[in-house]
């Protein structure tokens, strides 16, 4: 199975590409410099990537999940942290179209598909990462709102985002079935951006927290009502764990690139590199993997797009192509010797953008477990 896309899509998708090259070239400099790339997330928005699956009746594109995660591939293959930070954003356009009041949508949607201001999404906190219904941020009632007083940390964007989809308890000791999720502005009163997390590398993911406290939420800014958000999340994720693997593809591919052109030119022992039995092998089964990886994104993508149950093919997805990634990265740079070392070259950052897919949007460890409990269950 291939990605199915329509010609606007294709044309999106060629948009994306010549602006990746730009992005990869300036990637390494973000690390560099410990900088999160504002100004690129910006360009980013004005070729259309920041309103993708916003419908077309309120200024977006109305694409496919399928063109998504194409976008994600190439971006990903540029810069994992950048591709993050942009998706990250759409996110939040495409989720103030979904059933908020219109008013509310109104006044924040423009900002958002324009690059004006950034969105976020906060799940995880100190204490709660792939546990997703352990988390100990609070709403109460207030009247005709509710207060929120918690930390998150580990948020894609947050050293910059001020739209955030919060979610928060609002029964504690209920799980799942007492998490709501709300609108929460940046800009208001009760709302403490924390510091930056100093990160080996990806600094372009915007990684960082903040914390609520006596912050207001009016009562047409929650999204999802107690029990409701904790569904949609897991809905939500599933879309997400296709894109990073989409992601996982595009470094596999990019570093792929890279070492077969370096095969091509370097000579060892009066003959081509890529001429050696052993070193081409190598090549060979990253590309024999990231062709299987690819068919699974793909098919994963056309099960969310035609409103199937997708758990099973994305979960499965995410942990092959992220296995493969830290695999063949690993490997294509051992195949450039010292030369991979250098910065222009993707390995460094696109090793450490695998390491962190592994984790992002559920562990590996978390999804066999719940592959291999759904699949004991079909035995009994």
């Amino acid at each position: 199975m291939v990605l199915s896309l329509t010609s606007d899509e294709a044309a999106l998708l060629e948009r994306t590409r010549d602006f990746a090259k730009t992005v990869a070239a300036e990637a390494p400099a973000w690390d560099r410099g410990q900088k999160f790339p504002r100004e690129s997330i910006s360009d980013a928005a004005k070729i259309g990537l920041t309103r993708l699956q916003v419908p077309a009746d309120l200024g977006g594109l109305g694409f496919s999940l399928a063109c998504k995660t194409a976008v994600a591939e190439t971006l990903g293959g540029a810069d994992f942290g950048f591709a993050m930070a942009v998706l990250n954003t759409q996110n939040i356009a495409h989720r103030l179209t979904m059933g908020l009041d219109p008013e509310v949508r109104d006044h924040y949607l423009s900002d958002v598909i324009t690059g004006k201001r950034l969105g976020c999404t906060a799940l995880t906190e100190p204490g709660a990462g792939s546990d997703f219904s352990a988390i100990t941020t609070t709403a109460v009632r207030d009247g005709d709102g509710w207060i929120l007083n918690g930390e998150k940390l580990w948020i894609i964007n947050a050293v910059e985002a001020d739209i955030v989809t919060v979610y928060a308890q609002t029964d504690p000791g209920s799980g799942g079935a007492g998490i709501a999720s709300f609108l929460v502005d940046g800009d208001c009163e009760g709302f403490h951006r924390s510091s930056p997390i100093a990160m080996t590398a990806q600094h372009s993911i915007g990684a960082g927290g903040f914390r609520l406290e006596q912050y207001r939420a009016h009562a047409n800014e929650m999204l999802n009502p107690p029990g409701a958000a904790f569904k949609a999340a897991l809905q939500g994720i599933n879309g997400a764990r296709v894109y990073v693997a989409a992601m996982c593809c595009g470094m596999v591919a990019a570093c792929l690139d890279t070492a077969a052109e370096y095969g091509r030119s370097r000579r060892t022992f009066g003959q081509a590199l890529a001429d050696h039995q052993g070193w081409r092998w190598r090549l060979a089964e990253a590309e024999v993997d990231l062709a299987a990886a690819r068919q699974m994104v793909a098919s994963a993508a056309a099960e969310i797009d035609t409103d199937a149950n997708a758990m099973i093919a994305a979960a499965q997805a995410k942990v092959f192509a992220t296995r493969m990634a830290e695999r063949h990265i690993a490997t294509l740079a051992q195949n450039m010797g010292a030369e991979g070392l250098r910065e222009d070259h993707p390995f460094g950052r696109h090793q450490i953008g695998a390491r962190m897919a592994s984790f992002t949007d559920g562990s590996t460890e978390m999804l066999l477990e719940r592959l291999a409990a759904r699949y004991q269950k079909r035995k009994e």
